[in-house]
């Protein structure tokens, strides 16, 4: 399966594009207004206050988050460190809330996410975690974001980060969460089992390695019309599994990017558009009445096979005794041939008969 690189925004989602031209307005602004140490901007970032944004690159030497951001930054890029453990309370060391709306943390090499890491945030908007190695995430990990909207973690899950993803995406510390991008993570279904699906207006699941859409999903799909969902890339396989999502994908506008969900198994069926199938192609009763025919046709032959054994049980005598007469039949048979080869074979018997 092919995947997704950083720059390809091409086939990404408009927000993320959007969200890429951001950030590069902001590094714009940083570096045409900079603050100086004197006016409370830590050491290695640059600042513009006009627009309240800070940005902080590392050079792999920094593993801790500035304990020093001023109060009045809205926005908060921080990139290139190597900030391995997300701590608790890593954006609350000098006491007070920040009014920071905006913060990237992508690309900082971050593996485990502490419960209550996001402390001091109350106002946060939107939060970029992508492009890191996550490894684990706490259940709390992002307790204390009530304001939060957009969350992107695109490229960033490793397998048990993922397999943590729903207890941390539940109802109560995201309960303002409008977008959520998990693209690029190898996930094999969706994450709707804890995530309040009513307040969500943007699923992106680009690039993943989803397979079938369950019913319970398709049925939380169904009951939330507002949310868009994006699939593209996954290695759908087209069989009966997939019956309840095909007919939602055609019933429905929801999935934005449906022109581009194609087969990938079973071999037949390879790059086929899920669109384009047939009814008969997901057709579960001729698949469940196909094994139903079988697992019959097992019955009868083993029925037949039953009664052949009790025949043979009840006639056990008569076949015992026609079995004696045919070996009977057969020895006088053969003392006949004997005698006949015995009496043909002597020469004096030849000659009296000459």
């Amino acid at each position: 399966m092919r995947r997704f690189r950083g720059g390809d925004h091409s086939k990404c989602p408009s927000s993320t594009w959007s969200r890429w031209c951001l950030c590069c307005a902001a590094v714009a602004c940083v570096l045409c207004s900079p603050v100086s140490a004197e006016d409370g901007c830590p050491p290695s970032c640059t600042c513009a206050r006009d627009s309240g944004t800070v940005a902080c690159r590392g050079s792999g030497e920094d593993t801790d988050v500035p304990g020093d951001i001023p109060e009045w930054t809205s926005a908060l890029v921080l990139q290139g460190r190597n900030i391995s453990v997300l701590q608790r309370g890593a954006f609350a060391a000098n006491g007070t809330e920040l009014g920071v709306t905006t913060l990237s943390l992508s690309e900082n090499g971050i593996q485990i996410i502490e419960p209550y890491a996001f402390l001091g945030l109350g106002r946060l908007h939107l939060l970029d975690l992508s492009h890191n190695q996550l490894t684990s995430i706490s259940a709390r990990a992002f307790h204390g974001l009530p304001e939060l909207r957009s969350l992107y973690l695109n490229y960033t899950l490793l397998p048990a980060a993922a397999a943590q993803l729903s207890d941390a995406l539940d109802t109560q510390s995201l309960r303002s969460l409008h977008r959520l991008e998990l693209a690029g993570n190898a996930l094999r279904s969706m994450p709707l089992a804890r995530l309040d699906i009513y307040n969500l207006h943007a699923l992106v699941l680009v690039n993943n390695s989803i397979e079938s859409v369950g019913s319970e999903n398709v049925t939380s799909l169904y009951q939330q019309r507002r949310l868009r969902v994006y699939l593209a890339l996954n290695p759908f396989r087209c069989s009966c599994e997939l019956e309840a999502f095909y007919y939602w994908l055609k019933n429905s506008s929801q999935c934005a990017d449906a022109a581009r969900l194609v087969c990938s198994e079973p071999e037949a069926k390879r790059g086929i558009p899920v669109e384009m199938l047939r009814d008969d192609d997901l057709d579960c009763m001729n698949e469940n009445l196909e094994a139903v025919s079988y697992v019959f046709l097992g019955i009868v032959l083993a029925l037949i096979g039953v009664v052949f054994l009790m025949v043979l049980y009840l006639n056990r005598r008569g076949i015992k005794r026609w079995l004696n007469n045919i070996r009977d039949a057969c020895r006088d048979q053969m003392e006949v041939y004997h005698y006949r080869y015995e009496q043909d074979s002597d020469p004096r018997l030849a000659n009296v008969a000459v």
